[in-house]
Formats: C-alpha cells, sequence, structure tokens
C-alpha cells in the first residue's frame, strides 16, 4: 500500500504566489529554489496528505486548510502513474463506529482487537508506545470514515467481517471498483482542479537534503533531490514520505530480512523500497522482519509459475466463503491473516520452486476458495471480475468431486446450526447453500489460491502526530528528524506481528491527514523564517 510524503520529487517551473512552503509529494520536477511542501508518493496515503493542512479533523475544500492557508503542495510520484499499491486494495477500510455498522450496540472493540492482532511484540519494552500509536490510528477511525464520505464523495456504504474482527467494521462500497482505487481516484479528483495543487508522475527522489545536524547528530531535512529524465533538480520544503512498504522488494530488503520467504509470489508491484533515504538522515526502523502473508493470491491457471498474483480479497471469506484442501476444510476461514497463512503453510507443498523458462517458479500451494450463491450476491462484482480474468470458475455442485460434495454438506449443517464447526468458525456470512434433493443444480465460484508476501508491518519508526524519530520506538527520550513525517507502509510500529485486514487504508488516510496538518505547521514555521531572513532561505548540505 502508498504513502503520503514519497521519495519521487519533482521541479516546479514558476515560483508559486504564496510565501508559504509548499509540500512536496515525490514526483518528478525541475530545478527551483523555493519552499514547497513534498508528498513523496501518490497512493492512498499521498492523497490524504495532500488534502491536510489544518486540524482534526478538517473539511477539504481545494487542498483543505493547507491550500486554504495558501501554501502550494507537489505530490511526487516515481511511477508513471498515481495510485501505488494502495488502487489495488479490495476488501475495503476499517472504521468503527460509523453509521454503516448494524450491530445492536456501537463497536467498541476495535482497539482491543488491533492489540490482540499485533500479537507478542505488543509485550515487549516498546509496547506503551505502540498503544498509543493504535490508540491515534483507532479512535480516528471513525472520523476517517467521515472524511472520506462526507468530504470526498467515496461510497463505502457497505460493511463486512474480516477475519482477526470480533465485529463486521471493514467498509467499501457497492458499486464495480476497489474500494483502494475509489479512494485514490475520488481524491486525486478532488485535488487537480486546485491550481496549487501538482501531480509529477516519474519522478525519483534520490535524497533528501538537509541543513545543520544538531548536537544529537539529527539533520533537519530542509526538501528532496530528484531525477528526472536523467536531469537532477530540487525542491525546497517539508517533506511527507508515504512511498509504501518493500514486500515488491524481493531481491533487496524483502531478501535481507526475510530470506526465508524467497521464492514466495507476491500481490505487490516489483520495486525497490525507499527506506534507504529515511537512515541516510538518521531515521530509526522498526518491525522489520515482521512481513505478512496473506493467505490468499490467485493462481492463474494459464500461467501458474507467475511470480505475481491477485490477490483473493478477504471479504470473500468475510461473506462466506471457505478454504478446500484436497477437498476437505482445514482452517477457520475468519482467523487472522497470520493464523490462516500459517496452517496453509504446514500442508504439503504443490511443488518446491522449479526451474521454468530459466526463471524459478514460486513456492505454493494447491488451495481452493469456494463461494456459495449467498456468498456471491454479496460479492458480485469482485466475483465477475475474477470470473473474466479466468482466476475464478463457475461450477455446478454436481460437476465437483465427491469430497468437495461431502465437505458443503458438512459445512451447510454447520452453517444452519446442526452441529458446531470443528475448526472454531461461528460467522459465516452470506452463506445460504442447503444440501437437499435440489442441490446439484446450485453453482458455486471456485478458484485455485495461495499465500503471498502481501504487506510489511515494517518501516520508519514515527510518533503519534506521524514525525519521522531519529530514536528507537518507545526510547525514553524521543528525538525526532525536523521537517520529515510518514504515514502508510513506509512506517512501522503500529500493527505489530500482523496486521488486521482494512487497516492499511486506515492508517493512510489517518495518519496522512495528521501528517498534512503537522507539515503545513512547520511549513508556516519556515516561511516566517524565511521572511525574518537576509537571505530568504536556510542553508544546504549534502550528506
Amino acid at each position: 500500500m502508498s504513502r503520503y510524503l514519497a521519495n519521487t520529487p519533482s521541479a516546479v517551473s514558476s515560483r508559486p504566489s504564496s510565501s508559504l512552503p509548499t509540500a512536496i509529494a515525490i514526483n518528478k520536477q525541475q530545478q527551483q529554489q523555493q519552499q514547497q511542501h513534498r508528498i513523496h508518493g501518490a497512493g492512498a496515503l499521498g492523497a490524504p496528505s495532500s488534502h491536510r493542512g489544518g486540524r482534526w479533523p478538517c473539511r477539504p475544500d481545494g487542498l483543505l486548510l493547507r491550500l486554504r492557508a495558501g501554501s502550494p503542495v507537489i505530490l511526487l510520484e516515481r511511477a508513471a502513474a498515481a495510485g501505488g499499491n494502495s488502487i489495488k486494495a479490495s476488501s475495503g477500510i476499517n472504521g468503527a463506529p460509523t453509521i454503516y455498522q448494524t450491530g445492536p450496540t456501537p463497536d467498541t472493540f476495535f482497539y482491543q482487537d488491533t492489540i490482540r492482532s499485533a500479537g507478542a511484540r505488543m509485550r515487549s519494552a516498546e509496547g506503551p508506545q505502540r498503544e498509543a500509536l493504535i490508540s491515534q490510528l483507532t479512535n480516528r477511525s471513525a472520523a476517517a470514515i467521515d472524511f472520506l464520505v462526507d468530504d470526498i464523495g467515496v461510497d463505502l456504504s457497505v460493511v463486512s467481517l474480516m477475519g482477526g474482527h470480533s465485529v463486521a467494521r471493514t467498509h467499501r462500497g457497492s458499486g464495480k471498483n476497489p474500494p483502494g482505487w475509489s479512494i485514490v481516484k475520488t481524491m486525486l479528483d478532488s485535488l487537480k482542479h486546485d491550481v496549487r495543487f501538482q501531480l509529477r508522475t516519474e519522478h525519483e527522489v534520490t535524497r533528501l537534503l538537509t541543513s545543520h545536524k544538531d548536537k544529537g547528530g539529527a539533520a533537519t531535512v530542509t526538501g528532496v533531490e530528484i531525477s528526472h529524465q536523467g536531469e537532477t533538480s530540487r525542491l525546497d520544503g517539508p517533506v511527507v514520505f508515504t512511498t509504501g512498504g518493500f514486500a515488491g522488494d524481493a531481491d533487496g530488503l524483502l531478501a535481507r530480512y526475510r530470506p526465508d520467504l524467497a521464492g514466495c509470489p507476491t500481490t505487490n508491484s516489483p520495486r525497490p523500497g525507499m527506506h534507504n533515504l529515511l537512515t541516510a538522515v538518521g531515521a530509526e526502523l522498526v518491525d522489520m522482519e515482521s512481513v505478512q502473508i496473506h493467505p490468499t493470491g490467485f493462481v492463474d491457471p494459464t500461467s501458474p509459475n507467475d511470480g505475481g498474483k491477485f490477490l483473493a480479497a478477504e471479504m470473500l471469506r468475510g461473506e462466506g466463503g471457505i478454504l478446500l484442501y484436497k477437498g476437505k476444510r482445514f482452517v477457520n476461514e475468519m482467523g487472522t491473516r497470520e493464523h490462516v497463512s500459517d496452517t496453509i503453510m504446514r500442508l504439503p507443498l504443490d511443488r518446491e520452486p522449479i526451474e521454468t523458462g530459466g526463471s524459478a517458479g514460486p513456492r505454493q500451494w494447491d488451495i481452493q476458495l469456494l463461494l456459495d450463491p449467498g456468498a456471491f450476491s454479496r460479492t458480485t462484482s469482485n466475483v465477475n471480475f475474477y470470473l473474466g480474468k479466468g482466476l475464478m470458475a463457475k461450477k455446478k455442485v454436481k460437476d465437483l468431486d465427491e469430497t468437495t460434495r461431502e465437505t458443503l454438506g458438512e459445512y451447510s449443517a454447520v452453517v444452519a446450526g446442526q452441529r458446531a464447526d470443528g475448526f472454531g468458525r461461528t460467522a459465516f456470512g452470506h452463506w445460504r447453500l442447503k444440501w437437499g434433493d435440489d442441490v446439484d443444480e446450485a453453482e458455486v465460484y471456485v478458484g485455485r489460491v495461495t499465500p503471498v508476501v502481501h504487506f510489511t508491518m515494517g518501516g520508519a519508526v514515527i510518533d503519534e502526530k506521524s514525525q519521522v524519530m531519529a530514536s528507537k520506538l518507545g526510547a525514553p527520550d524521543p528525538k525526532p528528524v525536523a521537517g520529515l513525517w510518514a504515514a502508510g507502509e513506509i512506517t512501522g510500529g503500529i500493527h505489530g506481528d500482523n496486521r488486521l485486514g482494512g487497516s492499511s487504508l486506515l492508517e493512510c488516510v489517518v495518519y496522512g491527514l495528521i501528517a498534512g496538518e503537522e507539515a503545513s505547521k512547520h511549513g508556516r514555521t519556515l516561511a516566517a523564517a524565511d521572511r525574518a531572513s537576509p537571505d530568504g532561505h536556510a542553508e544546504w548540505t549534502d550528506l
């Protein structure tokens, strides 16, 4: 998933009329000396960061309070198009309590569910700081949903239960587009009409620029150096990093921190992590070994050895889908991603990595994902997309093998309350297949899935204000990297050992908005200092 201030800078050809620094979103740009607010990365994090410029919550108009204050914002994107991995997010965004939740009482369990999912790391010495980050995430989740719905105009009216959640709180729209794509596109559409906002694609941030270091050795970030079409330039101003994680950096950071995952397929686009740019200015990293394996990525029957997989959204199971190994269920499909993935990976491999055409095939398992007509009725747009891609097939029950048919009969009895589930599943979504004389003609939807590298919980240490820290998480004397903020998957410490489904988009919005607000405050301080300075800008040093 993407984050707010990213590492792809861009240059602006003319000086903005405002004297306030612009936010720089990492993207491509030309040479300029003006100060701007830079956001590196144009996914779900970059866009909210661009929107945020003042108090919480903030109602957006153009670039919200940041633009209302007269400060231009530059969103830098290293790719040819904005969106990153965020546009692939298909299950939804968490929020509680919201008007879309239909439970008998308000949902007050989001914090506890997140703490439980984070696992053993919550019991470490830095546990209190992790709790503070999680509290910020969950307490502001309802406001994040309100912001997206009321201010940006995103449809989030459908709510599903996902693995590891005690109640349904994962929001998505009722239309055909995945929620990640809808959020990013709607935000960018709302920004592009403001003349003070610039999205610069194919701009690579190559380093962070700094002024003098303080006595503790920490640098103050004053801007970015960027590369575009072989030319180097720089932009001045506060920086927000929202470049995402390293799940697609198979030969780089992933190989360094989790060599045991070599050969596993991934849902991420192949690209290097940008964490080295942060550590070069003194940023601390945390939880880099915590990599989330999502239990269900589709194996394309036409190209099973491809290392890149389409995600089989978790809400397919939340709405009633089941997992089968050789025709039998083997796990509570609504367990945490960590639990379901670990259970699958203890089963025999379909095959070890093999050489095909000169490149190694992936490590993968032969697991079947099956949805009945009830689950399909709640996931129609998703399943139709998968059917069109050839990732799922529609079959009649009579055409299934005998073991699978027996399993469906047993499971239907569980859903009907005739027996307890041997794997502990108690929420069955919208499964409605009943076993009877007419079941043979019922249609089900089946696809092959395998565990995939999906998300990296580790990254830069931040505080509750999204400030990048030069001290370890939970340090008694925390030291920030001045002028630098981060949000989204580039950061660490929020999710611990396991991220709850639906919380990646949420952290992008919550911490992205905070980062934009804090960078805006910093920008106003810089503007005041510039007006009082004889030469009008801070001194620059190379790293």
